[in-house]
């Protein structure tokens, strides 16, 4: 029997900053000194103050991570750090010119899954330039299908029936322990309908692999339709059932029959009975209150730090909670200090976009007009009619945004696949994402910046291009960056296992990255103007 690793902090006492960095000098020792690069900068600058604030940033994303196994949790997630930090939430529907203010903070919410927050500077006029960064909350994933109710084997194992979100490496789903986690549409007493999120945390579901015996394939291959249905448990189970338990379910169907006519007839109908109360019980209310749902499957294993010196992070969904988690902590760092937006002239904001493994295109995804509305209505906040008629145009101009998503580190088992000299490494900094048929949106004025930035941050960044025998992925860079016509750069940590169920990254790169965003929306209205290409 597999155990599976409990989750652990950076201060845990088997874990804390002075035996760590014990560790690292015994290592350091006994090694040959390597040169001053990227990769090595990290050890030399260890000490027991930069491990604290590492510990901070690696043990709040670890938190992160595991209290967000769908973009609607990751959103709620972003949303308490943002209200802790004296952030209030405003609506779309509403007229902001009546409700913000210069030097206020507000965030805002579409659908529960994409979520976009900002700062506004005490000197800011209509027009003036935005500190924009992006990332996705969104990762691949298994859905349940609206119609899930299945059996197999002649009716003796219980299944679900799911649809394949993004492009994930489905492989790494069989042998997982899966849990369920969404939103659900409930009806109120009063006939109102409400979301509600849920997340159970306990292994429920099982996409079981075929014994080696059974099938001596060299390659793994499976029908996505087919062979992809994962077993929820054994339908004898419910021949077990006590006199009683068949008494209350003559009388909910009876109940079922009085009740008005349902056009799709009852979520009980299209998915097992024991699922739904399983997702009523964990929402605290009952399955007949059940409306509809969208649910996702995710990893009940818990993020952990691994490694020898605890320098990985083996999570799920690194691509894209990292940046989202970072973005988040980012705006808020920048903010710390009570005067911090006294002398700002711009607007400090982050969007979090749902979607993005699909193409972004719907109506809470980067290519919507979520964005483009936003720094359209704030542009002309406190103007007067001769400032406001080309207020958009003119902030639009003088903005940036940092399109934020996770790179490729190098795999060292399959380093061919990686052009020579862009290798990007695990904590060694963000990587600068650059490709020459604008699949990633960077250009040399937005490297130039940049790398401004990071100076004055004391971050390393990394450059990586793929082969050119090699296909690219993109990102919302490219689309966001024609929509705005702002200079836009792509850039996000390294990490191995892309898309994978279970991904590593880098320890340390959570503060690089939060380092960098802190020090970009500090310091962007001062660099904005320096930097001029016409």
């Amino acid at each position: 029997m597999q155990t599976v690793p409990q989750p652990y902090h950076l201060d845990m006492p088997q874990h804390n900053p002075a035996r760590l960095l014990f560790s690292q000098l015994q290592l350091r020792s006994t090694t040959p000194q390597l040169p001053q690069t990227a990769h090595t900068t990290l050890r030399r600058r260890n000490s027991a103050t930069m491990a604290n604030q590492t510990m901070k940033w690696v043990n709040g994303f670890l938190d992160y991570v595991n209290a967000s196994p769908t973009p609607f949790h990751a959103v709620r997630s972003s949303k308490e750090k943002l209200e802790k930090a004296g952030f209030v939430g405003i609506s779309e529907r509403d007229n902001w010119t009546k409700e913000l203010e210069r030097g206020g903070k507000y965030y805002l919410t579409r659908n529960g899954s994409t979520i976009v927050a900002f700062a506004i500077g005490k000197k800011w006029e209509a027009g003036n330039c935005m500190a924009l960064l992006g990332a996705h909350t969104d990762s691949p994933a298994l859905r349940v299908k609206p119609k899930s109710r299945k059996f197999g084997e002649s009716g003796s194992f219980l299944q679900v029936g799911v649809e394949t979100y993004g492009g994930g490496l489905w492989h790494t789903w069989f042998d997982r322990d899966l849990g369920l986690a969404g939103r659900l549409i409930v009806k109120e007493s009063d006939g109102t309908f409400v979301s509600k999120l849920v997340h159970i945390d306990k292994p429920i579901l099982r996409i079981p692999t075929l014994a080696i015996h059974l099938d001596r394939q060299e390659t793994f291959a499976f029908n996505k339709e087919t062979q992809l249905f994962p077993i929820a448990g054994l339908a004898t189970a419910a021949f077990n059932k006590t006199p009683a338990d068949n008494e209350k379910a003559k009388k909910e169907e009876g109940e079922e029959k009085r009740n008005d006519f349902a056009p799709l007839g009852a979520i009980t109908k299209r998915h097992h009975p024991a699922i739904v109360t399983k997702l009523a019980e964990a929402a605290g209310v009952s399955a007949e209150s059940i409306i509809d749902f969208e649910i996702l499957l995710f990893d009940t294993q818990k993020a952990c730090l691994g490694g020898i010196n605890d320098e990985f992070i083996f999570s799920a969904r690194l691509d894209n909670l990292m940046m989202s988690f970072c973005a988040t902590e980012g705006i808020i760092e920048s903010l710390k200090a009570p005067d911090a937006l006294d002398n700002e002239t711009g607007i400090r904001l982050i969007s979090l976009f749902d979607h993005e493994e699909i193409g972004s295109r719907t109506a809470q995804g980067a290519d919507s007009n979520l964005l483009p509305a936003v720094v359209r209505r704030l542009s002309t906040l406190f103007g007067n009619a001769d400032t406001s008629a080309t207020a958009f145009e003119e902030t639009l101009i003088k903005s940036m945004l940092w399109s934020c998503d996770q790179a490729h580190g190098v795999h060292p088992n399959y380093a061919i696949k990686y052009e020579s000299d862009h290798r990007p490494g695990l904590n060694a900094g963000p990587v600068i994402k650059i490709n020459a048929n604008a699949r990633y949106a960077t250009n040399s004025p937005g490297i130039v910046l940049t790398q401004e930035v990071a100076r004055g941050a004391n971050v390393p960044l990394q450059l990586f291009v793929v082969r050119n025998d090699s296909s690219c992925g993109s990102t919302i860079g490219p689309m966001l960056s024609a929509a705005l016509g702002a200079r836009t750069i792509d850039m996000g940590n390294a990490q191995l296992s892309m898309h994978s169920i279970r991904e590593t990254g880098g320890s340390h790169d959570v503060e690089h990255a939060i380092n960098l965003f802190s020090h970009y929306f500090s310091r962007y209205s001062e660099l904005e103007d320096k930097i001029l290409v016409h």
